[in-house]
């Protein structure tokens, strides 16, 4: 095989390792922006908003440590979401039945129903998925990061690519054609 032969063969490779990397960078990013904006809208539509900096911390210290950050802020973000089911609805659902899941309390209840129970009960499931929905609001928005930062990568290594490829483009027409491999 002749250098040169193997040398645009290279070039072609190189050139469409670079658009395959830009592509992927470009889905990267849309998936990462949609996925974040997706979150954020969400999100607001539920119109929740962290409690002021006073109120926090009339919540006690396991509330305030993490939250008074946020104090008087809408929550829009996986991270604050996370906070907010974590550190102040986790908190009021261990108060309710001595950190008791729904399940838990759900059986108990079963088997002594009481008006006072079920409504224990009912207030553990609504706190629970409320809970639930926002750990998924943090767990896609913590995808849409980590997508951004792939695509960040892909788009640096497409520019890489992009000047080895340019680099075996020159060495391709520098090269002895009569060179054999």
């Amino acid at each position: 095989m002749r250098r040169k032969t193997l040398d645009l063969l290279l070039v072609w490779l190189g050139g469409l390792l670079t658009i395959m990397l830009l592509v992927a960078g470009a889905g990267l990013l849309f998936g990462a922006n949609f996925t974040s904006s997706s979150v954020t809208t969400q999100l607001a539509q539920q119109k929740v908003y962290f409690d002021n900096t006073a109120a926090l911390n009339a919540e006690g210290p396991t509330v305030s440590k993490y939250l008074d950050q946020y104090a008087g802020q809408q929550l829009l973000t996986g991270t604050q979401a996370q906070a907010y089911a974590n550190h102040f609805i986790q908190v009021h659902l261990n108060a309710i039945d001595h950190g008791k899941t729904y399940a838990q309390a759900s059986t108990a209840c079963d088997l002594a129903p009481t008006v006072a129970c079920n409504a224990q009960d009912q207030l553990l499931f609504e706190g629970s998925t409320t809970r639930g929905l926002l750990l998924n609001a943090y767990a896609f928005g913590t995808i849409a990061t980590i997508a951004m930062f792939a695509a960040y990568a892909s788009f640096a290594l497409a520019f890489f690519m992009l000047v080895l490829t340019l680099l075996g483009l020159r060495h391709y027409r520098q090269g002895d054609p009569e060179i054999t491999i």
